[in-house]
């Protein structure tokens, strides 16, 4: 059906049944594709059926649709024009895992973060009611999403605006990525089971309007939603406190009462809530039974679920494994995740130390107020969190962590590029942001060992904030490791002119590039930084003792280490050549090492760098 029906206007023209093996072919065609590219799974089986009856109810593009945090949105772009190059999903020259408006007029807004929908949807409807349009803005959003603080700011300000065609879809499966924790999970849990009161209204409004007086009776019903809540089960929810009017539950798997209250709810002009329950990983058993796996998976065997290639550890699992190791000696020591426990790596702590272990939901603010808080009591925390998912949390960690003093340590995951998820998700900007607050240290080690020594001295030699980051994936490092430290390490053999200078995870493939110069007959030192900030005395010493020093980085160039290496080389009066490889701009989706190379930062491109700057001291015969 994919293939034959134009898409998304015959939609519309499919009765129940039919849509419901559309929704059957659809499931398919996801597992099949993330079989082969990876991706997010889970969260996209749930909501097919959901998908399609807002293809059916609504008018793509002209309704706009806004997918918080934008990773269920593959059934959506299957249903708008993008089947064909639905293979290439994630991958290179590709379509994107996120919904992204250069790629189609059919995706409204980018979107890679949490919580972010309801207010991006209050600005289009906004936006509508100001020009006069009649369009729908139509926000869906998770329940996990709902434990983030800027759902509720959107939601505020929404539900003052009476006369503008808002509706969120609350997609609830009682998840994020890990469970749902806290007051608002909850809650959310016992309006699940009202669903008596949707089916007591549609009874009575079937019975009404089968008779001679009804259908004006109906419609009052329709329009007093609360006093039949109230009459019939006596409940109220927030959402109507908020000024929303309130529908559901429903069952976001039945095609027939998804329409039914998605027509109802165009019905309303003012802002109104639909609450769908939906089953996390739906149709495909290996996802159903772990969703939490199955949320953002590599290439897997469709028959047995299992991956490809399993990897026996990742910088993120040896970060929770060294944590349980220093909380069996240190009491103090408490960890936090916002939502994150699996991929932080942080579920070997919550099984080892619940009572020390706390998940706040998706919420990164709050996580480090938080854990500035525990610090301020004597505790120790350690909050680990996506590079590119602690941006948000920037105010707090000046205001509330910074300036109090507060010892906390942050354990930064997937510092660098991460691949497939391209844009929103690469950690290229902790660097610049977390240098700019007073006090602060940095470490970026380049292997599991160090990251050990970096975790120890963050804990207990550091004041302040400290930070500890690291990439996606495993440890693949090859270079010598007999001698490591938190600091740096300078390698000097014989006399040359040029130093390599780099840190992280591609100090390796400096390290590599090194050697086959070397064999080449072309001369370097290096210096491996491992504490990248403050930067080290020394290695300004160091630095200005070469006339030409190239700085491989993977971090986005304004407000990078090389830049501020390079301010301070400037102000001592330094003459020779300085040489930064670093990112400029976003970088798109793709494998990790394509982008790595396409940045120079590849054992490949950081050769050619080498033999550019060694060839032009040749020309001059200065080799």
């Amino acid at each position: 059906m994919l293939e034959r029906l134009h898409l998304p206007e015959d939609v519309k023209k499919l009765s129940p049944v039919q849509c419901e093996k559309l929704c059957k072919e659809i499931r398919t065609r996801l597992i099949s594709t993330v079989s082969k590219t990876g991706g997010h799974l889970a969260s996209n089986l749930g909501v097919v059926e959901l998908t399609v009856s807002l293809h059916r109810i609504f008018d793509s593009p002209n309704d706009q649709f806004v997918w918080d945090v934008g990773h269920q949105c593959y059934t959506h772009k299957l249903l708008t024009g993008r089947n064909n190059s639905f293979d290439k999903l994630r991958q290179e020259n590709g379509i994107s895992g996120f919904p992204k408006p250069t790629e189609s007029e059919h995706d409204s807004f980018i979107s890679g973060h949490r919580s972010t929908a309801i207010s991006v949807a209050a600005g289009i409807a906004e936006a509508n009611r100001i020009k006069g349009s009649k369009n729908y803005t139509i926000a869906v959003v998770g329940d996990g999403a709902m434990t983030g603080g800027l759902a509720y700011e959107g939601l505020n300000n929404a539900g003052k605006n009476k006369d503008n065609r808002l509706i969120v879809i609350l997609n609830d499966n009682g998840m994020s990525i890990s469970h749902n924790v806290g007051a608002v999970a909850k809650y959310l849990s016992t309006i699940r089971g009202t669903e008596n009161y949707v089916k007591t209204k549609k009874r009575v409004e079937k019975k009404l309007t089968s008779s001679a007086i009804g259908v004006p009776v109906a419609k009052f019903i329709k329009n007093s939603k609360d006093v039949l809540r109230d009459t019939v089960l006596g409940v109220s929810t927030m959402f109507e406190d908020l000024g929303f009017v309130y529908l559901g539950p429903v069952d976001g798997h039945n095609i027939r009462e998804l329409d039914e209250v998605l027509l109802a709810a165009k019905s309303y002009s003012c802002p109104v809530l639909v609450h769908v329950n939906t089953v996390k990983g739906r149709g495909y058993q290996p996802s159903e039974n772990n969703p939490g796996e199955y949320h953002g998976v590599s290439k897997f065997n469709i028959e047995t679920g299992n991956p490809e290639a399993a990897c026996s550890d990742t910088f993120s699992d040896m970060f929770g494994k060294f944590l349980v190791q220093l909380a069996r000696k240190d009491l103090t020591i408490c960890a936090i995740t916002a939502a994150m426990e699996h991929g932080t790596g942080l579920h070997h702590f919550s099984r080892a130390f619940p009572k020390r272990y706390f998940d706040v939901g998706i919420a990164e603010q709050h996580a480090v107020t938080f854990a500035a808080s525990l610090a301020k009591q004597g505790f120790l925390p350690v909050f680990a969190v996506y590079s590119s998912f602690l941006q948000r949390a920037y105010d707090q960690l000046i205001h509330d962590a910074a300036i109090s003093g507060a010892h906390i340590v942050l354990g930064i995951d997937r510092a660098g590029v991460v691949g497939e998820d391209g844009e929103t998700h690469h950690g290229m900007f902790d660097v610049a942001f977390l240098s700019s607050i007073p006090n602060i240290v940095i470490y970026s080690p380049s292997c599991y060992e160090e990251m050990l020594l970096c975790m120890k001295r963050a804990m207990y030699e550091d004041t302040g904030i400290a930070c500890v980051r690291y990439p996606r994936g495993a440890d693949n490092t090859t270079f010598d490791k007999t001698v490591l430290n938190t600091d740096y390490t300078h390698i000097s053999g014989t006399r040359t002119d040029i130093l390599l200078v780099s840190y992280g995870r591609i100090y390796d493939n400096m390290y590599r590039a090194y050697k086959i110069a070397e064999e080449q007959g072309i001369s370097c030192d290096m210096l491996k930084l491992t504490r990248i900030f403050p930067i080290d005395d020394m290695i300004a010493e160091i630095v200005s003792s070469y006339k030409k020093v190239i700085f491989f980085e993977e971090a986005y160039s304004q407000g990078s280490i090389s830049q501020q290496l390079g301010s301070i080389l400037m102000e001592r009066g330094y003459s020779g050549v300085y040489k930064r490889v670093t990112a400029n701009g976003f970088i798109p989706q793709a494998a990790m090492m394509s982008q790595i190379h396409k940045m120079g930062l590849s054992q490949e491109a950081m050769l050619e760098t080498i033999k550019d700057i060694y060839g032009k001291d040749t020309e001059n015969g200065k080799a």
